[in-house]
Order: C-alpha cells, then sequence, then structure tokens
C-alpha cells in the first residue's frame, strides 16, 4: 500500500493552520505543522516531505530562508507559498528562490487543496518519467546510460562531454524527429535566443566526430535541409558501401 503524502504546514496563524490542516487530512494527507520558523527548519530536516506550505512572515526565520533551505536540500520538495505579502515583487521574489505556487491571504482553502493536488500529481508524473528514462537506450550500436551519464558505442567507451551527452541522448529518444537548432537550444540548452544556433552547429559537428565512421557522410545525426537534424532510427550504409 502506498504511504500517504507527507505535508509539512510552516504558519503562526493558529486559525489558519487548523483549516489547512483538516482540509488537507481530508485528502489522506500526513500533516505536521510547525508555528513559527526555527520549528519549520527543524521539521524540514525531518523528511523527505512530499509538500510545503509556507508562510513568509514567520517568527524566528523567515519563509524565504525556509524556501532556500528546502531547495538546498537533495530531495526535492514542492512548495506552495502563501503570505500576506501579496504584492507583485514579493511573488516574483518567492517563485524565483524556487516555490511552485503562491497564493495571497485570503485565499480560498478548496483552492489550496485543489493547487496542492494539482502539484503532487504533477511531481509524481515527473518521477515516473525519470525512472522511466532511467534504463538504459540502445540503438544501432550506440549504448547510453543517463543515470551513470556514460555512452558506449560498438562496446567502446565514448569521451563526451555533459552538453554532448545531453544532445545525443535527447536525438536518441526521438528517432526520426526534426528539430531545428532554436528547437534543440530550448530542450537541451534551456533556451532558444536567435544568434545562438552556432552553439548547436558547433556540438553537432564534435558528436559525429565521436560516432560517425566518417563525419563529413553522417549516417546517425543527419542534417534536413532548411529544417534542421534528425536522428536516423535506422543509419544508412557507411560512405562506400552499396
Amino acid at each position: 500500500m502506498e504511504r500517504p503524502k507527507r505535508v509539512l504546514i510552516v504558519e503562526d496563524d493558529v486559525h489558519i493552520a487548523d483549516l489547512l490542516r483538516m482540509h488537507l487530512k481530508d485528502e489522506s494527507y500526513a500533516v505536521e505543522h510547525a508555528a513559527d520558523g526555527h520549528a519549520g527548519m527543524r521539521l524540514l530536516g525531518e523528511g523527505p516531505w512530499d509538500l510545503l506550505v509556507l508562510d513568509l512572515m514567520l517568527p524566528g526565520v523567515d519563509g524565504l530562508e525556509i524556501c532556500k533551505r528546502a531547495r538546498a536540500m537533495s530531495h526535492y520538495v514542492p512548495i506552495i507559498i502563501i503570505s500576506a505579502r501579496s504584492s507583485e515583487v514579493h511573488r516574483i521574489l518567492g517563485l524565483e528562490l524556487g516555490a511552485d505556487d503562491y497564493l495571497a491571504k485570503p485565499f480560498s482553502m478548496l483552492e489550496l487543496v485543489a493547487r496542492a493536488r494539482a502539484l503532487l500529481r504533477r511531481t509524481d508524473a515527473l518521477a515516473r518519467n525519470a525512472r522511466l528514462q532511467a534504463g538504459q537506450l540502445e540503438c544501432h550500436g550506440l549504448i547510453l546510460d543517463p543515470v551513470a551519464r556514460s555512452a558506449w558505442l560498438e562496446g567502446a567507451a565514448l569521451d563526451l562531454t555533459p552538453r554532448e551527452f545531453d544532445l545525443l541522448y535527447f536525438f536518441a529518444r526521438h528517432p526520426d524527429r526534426v528539430f531545428s537548432r532554436l528547437n534543440l537550444l530550448n530542450e537541451v540548452w534551456g533556451y532558444s535566443h536567435d544568434g545562438y544556433e552556432h552553439t548547436v552547429n558547433t556540438h553537432i559537428n564534435r558528436l559525429r566526430t565521436k560516432i560517425e565512421a566518417d563525419p563529413a557522410v553522417p549516417r546517425r545525426i543527419l542534417t534536413v535541409w532548411g529544417r534542421g537534424y534528425k536522428f536516423a532510427a535506422a543509419p544508412g550504409p557507411a560512405a562506400g558501401e552499396t
């Protein structure tokens, strides 16, 4: 049987904390409450937690410090900030420090519970995808291990930089799909700014020298003229073969 989700509430308003505890327990979550920042820090270290509901204005340690501490921990815990500080500056600051959601007081308890459910579902889905992707990927002579971040070609280890591995693994997970250079910047590098496309070209050229028998006549990472690049699901014949 799956264990109940553990939720930590850090809130100094006893009335709000009691309502939160009641509504979250109705969802079959295991709920703990800290009434000040120091207790919040202590309980945070007694995780892992599945969700942190965090007020910003706390006696002792403030909520932003607790948020930063949570994000420095190895286990990722989703964070919903609840605060009377409803200004856009505080909302942006909380989100930039790593909070996943932000509700300004006064708020609907039903809305908070709905957001908590949605956040936990999304976190579970991401974890399932990560587990599915954790197995080795094999394709026409290449073996890629996303956990060890290692790669082999025809049994020989490949010396890849972290970004080269990310790019090759992304390609191998999407065989025969064409990606523009801006697509690849967004998916692999995490940004898609015009003017950085040469970075993609450089990495693809380096990869070709490491995984192609003849980089000038590639069989795995192919150029689709006018559109971008694709990873061949089945490589064509090498140069000189019939």
